[in-house]
This record gives structure tokens, sequence and C-alpha cells, in this order.
């Protein structure tokens, strides 16, 4: 080697190098221990020594110099296998005749979808695919039938009992006929809520019954010649108390807005009710037993429109038999009539989207009593 620095020669770098020297031999030293003392022993392997290493540091820095070596191709290493496979097991021949001896299992099928019944068949079996259940009202609609069911003759006979009750406690006064007006403003009130499928609703219930003793008692109070304005201003008064309730609920804007319309539409029917008070008792006797007879032949097992053309006719033909024994004659029948076609309206109303049984002992019961009384009312004043 020559002694001349080589161009480009940087002494900072020299002198690092030197430093490096040491430390680097000491390491190779702990590498190669045999090598290190034939050194020693040979000054001459010592000299190639020392030069070698000045040789690699050279070399290093050509060959940082240099770009890398390109990767083997993907044949050379195709043999490897791969790193993330377990180690093979040891042949075992009895585990190997126990696994060809085993048969094969089954393989498991899922369960068949019911198909959906037709019109004619009634409900099918309950799904066993996991599909969402369908509402009784849904599947009416779907299958082509109609959501209504109505409430049938048990609720009608207790409608047919309430009525009388009515009929018979008007020709005994004014506070004879509160006790009977009272159980069906009850019941109005609580069924018009559970038809709205909002139960239990303790607040609004309690608010519209509320309504119905206070317009009860104005009308006791104030007399028959006062009735409407009591039974309005009564209405209106509640009204107000509705909206105030609603608007301190915590509850969400369309929550609040169906509670609202719910407990307006229940205080107003139970007040409203209050109109058999406030009707003349002749009227009133003749409208409550209209009303019973009508509900009775609608419960009857007739076609619709053939159901109703009866209990119109039977609640006149009622309305007659009681109007000749109450001094109203043959203007009874169309009082009968009249409270009749309210009455149906009201059992319709009970009627509809599937209720359950509840609604048909409540709303079924008191919807077409506490219907006919504006008729009850308005009729009576005008016949009488």
């Amino acid at each position: 080697m020559s002694n001349q620095p080589y161009e480009g020669y940087d002494e900072n770098y020299d002198a690092y190098a030197q430093q490096q020297q040491p430390q680097q031999a000491q390491a190779q030293a702990q590498a190669w221990p045999g090598h290190q003392q034939q050194a020693y022993d040979d000054p001459q392997a010592a000299q190639q020594y020392t030069q070698q290493w000045q040789g690699q540091t050279w070399d290093t820095q050509v060959h940082q110099a240099m770009p890398p070596a390109p990767a083997p191709a993907a044949a050379d290493t195709a043999y490897l296998p791969p790193q993330n496979q377990q180690a093979p097991q040891a042949y075992d021949p009895y585990a190997q005749a126990q696994a060809y001896a085993q048969p094969p299992r089954p393989e498991v099928q899922p369960p068949a979808v019911p198909e959906a019944p037709s019109a004619g068949e009634g409900y099918g079996p309950p799904s066993l695919a996991g599909n969402a259940r369908i509402t009784d009202a849904q599947r009416a609609r779907l299958e082509g039938r109609s959501p209504i069911i109505e409430p049938g003759m048990q609720p009608a006979a207790l409608t047919a009992v309430l009525g009388l009750l009515l009929a018979v406690t008007a020709q005994a006064g004014s506070y004879a006929l509160v006790v009977p007006l009272v159980i069906l403003q009850a019941v109005t009130a609580a069924g018009w809520f559970r038809l709205n499928g909002m139960w239990p609703a303790r607040q609004g219930i309690a608010l519209a019954f509320a309504g119905a003793l206070v317009a009860d008692g104005a009308l006791l109070a104030a007399g028959r010649e006062n009735g409407p304005a009591a039974i309005l201003g009564t209405l209106g008064v509640w009204v107000l108390l509705s909206l105030v309730m609603q608007l301190r609920s915590h509850a969400d804007p369309d929550t609040r807005i169906t509670s609202l319309m719910a407990t307006v539409a229940s205080a107003a029917l139970a007040i409203v009710a209050a109109g058999h008070l406030a009707a003349e008792p002749d009227a009133v006797t003749v409208g409550a037993a209209a009303v019973a007879v009508a509900i009775l032949a609608r419960a009857l097992p007739l076609p619709t429109v053939a159901s109703v053309v009866v209990s119109l006719l039977a609640a006149a033909g009622a309305g007659i038999a009681v109007g000749g024994m109450t001094g109203m004659g043959a203007k009874g029948a169309l009082l009968g009539a009249g409270a009749a076609v309210c009455a149906l309206i009201g059992h319709r109303v009970a009627s509809y989207d599937y209720p359950s049984r509840f609604v048909h002992f409540t709303a079924g019961v008191a919807l077409p009593l506490a219907a006919a009384a504006p008729a009850v009312y308005l009729l009576g004043r005008a016949l009488v």
C-alpha cells in the first residue's frame, strides 16, 4: 500500500477511524481468538491483519456507495417451508384407522319456513327462521281481510245492562242517574287510552275522569236548563289543563303530541257523556233503551250490512215501545234511531285495528252510550 493520502482524504475521518480501530479489533478478537493470538506471534501476520483492516475500511466506504444487491429469485427460495404452519406430527396408524372408520356426519338442514295462511285458514304456527313477527292488523291487510274485530256478545250484554240502568234511574231523578253515569264515564276514559295503545296512562285517565266529575257537579248545581254551558265550560277548561300537563312532560315532541290528543279526546268523551244528565228524563229513558237493543242486535252473527239494518230497526221499535210508556209516543222511534246511529259509530271505533279483550270490555262497552249522549240531548229537547 502507498503511504500517500487518498484523493479526497479527510483528516477528521482518519482520526475517527483511528479511534474506532481498537474497538473493532477487540470485537473481532472476541470472535476469532485463535486468529488474534497468531497475529501477535507472527509480526508479518499482524502487519497483514492491520493492512487488511484498513482495506476493509475503504471497501466499506465504497460498498456504502454501491447499490444493494438484487433479491434472490423466487425459484431459489421456493423450497423454504411456510413460517406460520405447525410442525408435522408423527404418523400414527391407529389414529389414521380411526379417522377412516368414522362415518361422515350428515349435514343439518335449516327448518323450513311455514307459508302464510290464507284468509280462511286462520293463523299459522310461529316462524322458526327468525323473521320479524307482524301484527295481526298487518297480517289482515296483507291477506286482504278487514282489520276489524267487533266486541261480540259479552260486551254488548254489558252495554245493554248499563243502558237499562240509565233508562231506569233517569225516571228516579238526577242524583240516581249520576251513579250509572259515573261508571260510564270512568270506563270511557280508561277504554279510550287503551284503544289508542297508551297503557297505563294513569295521569291522562285521572284527568279525563276528573273533568267528567266536574261536569256532573256543574250540571247538578246549575240545572238542566244550563246544561250546555256547564258541559262546554268544563270541556274548555280541561283542554287547557291537558295542554299544561303535556307542556310539563319531559317526553319527546311526538310522544307529547300523541298523549295530548288522546287526553283531550278522552276528556271530551267523558264530559260529553254528561249530556245524559242534561237531557230530559224521558229522552234519556227512550235513548238508553234503544242503544241497549241496537247493540245486542249488532252482536248477532249476521253480515255487516244486514246487522246494521237490523240494529236500526230494533232501536226504532224499542223507541216506539218505550216512548209509549213515557208519553213520547211515535216520536220515540226517531229518538231511538238517532241514538242508535251514534251508538253504532262508537261501536265501530271500538272494533278498529284488532283491539285487545280489555278494549272490548271498556271502550266496546262505554263508547256506544257515550257517543249517543249528544243525540239524546238534542233530539230530546226537540221532540219532548
